[in-house]
């Protein structure tokens, strides 16, 4: 089992990172977010899992653990593949994920591509009491000014994933909008773009451009 991988990143297109291991080019599915923060040449480590198939073996990567568990209990449930367990991370976070299971709210899951009703239902019953919310921070301590740097980065990437500039811009600008107490800075990239992609929904996240490139 191959339970983490570290190298410099070769490249990082779509959904796929390639990390160079020991001379070797290790190609491995993330999500989106993942893949948009990756720069080619920097050294990175994500948490791994192999899936084996009997036509192929996958490798998928996550940056922390805690998105690797929550991804390894979603391809436990029945009707949840791999590509859509890595849907689910890509929309929601590990905490957001625990707060709907939590709550028995299955709507958050039908807005991923490939999770239907009955789908959705399933894994809020089968991962009740396996997920621990994260305590949110409490107190004002985020500005109400957005960072610049981040809504660029998270628009390239929409337009990566195959949204109009427009709509892109819109649905950045409307998050970033969205809360006097959202700091985009303080969330990062990564949040921010999960938050864009739930807005958004499915139904154009088809696009297969190099995100990383458009930075």
């Amino acid at each position: 089992m191959i339970s983490s991988v570290r190298g410099p990143v070769l490249s990082a297109l779509g959904s796929t990172v390639v990390i160079e291991v020991g001379g070797v080019g290790l190609a491995l599915q993330v999500t989106p977010s993942t893949a948009l923060t990756a720069r080619i040449g920097a050294e990175t480590r994500l948490s791994t899992t192999l899936i084996v198939r009997e036509d192929s073996l996958t490798l998928y990567g996550f940056p922390s653990a805690e998105e690797l568990a929550v991804f390894e209990l979603l391809v436990g449930v029945t009707g949840v593949g791999p590509k859509s367990a890595l849907g689910v991370l890509a929309v929601l976070s590990p905490n957001q994920i625990a707060q709907a299971v939590n709550t028995e709210d299955d709507a958050v899951f039908r807005k991923v591509s490939g999770i239907g009703p009955k789908t959705a239902k399933l894994i809020v019953l089968s991962l009740v009491g396996k997920l621990a919310v994260t305590a949110a921070p409490a107190g004002p301590g985020r500005t109400a000014v957005a960072s610049a740097t981040v809504g660029a980065s998270v628009q390239t990437a929409l337009i990566g994933l195959g949204w109009s500039e427009r709509v892109a811009a819109q649905a950045v600008d409307e998050i970033l909008a969205g809360s006097a107490d959202f700091d985009a800075e303080e969330a990062g990239v990564a949040a921010v773009l999960r938050l864009a992609l739930a807005r958004l929904g499915p139904a154009q996240h088809a696009g297969t451009a190099n995100a990383a490139e458009r930075r």
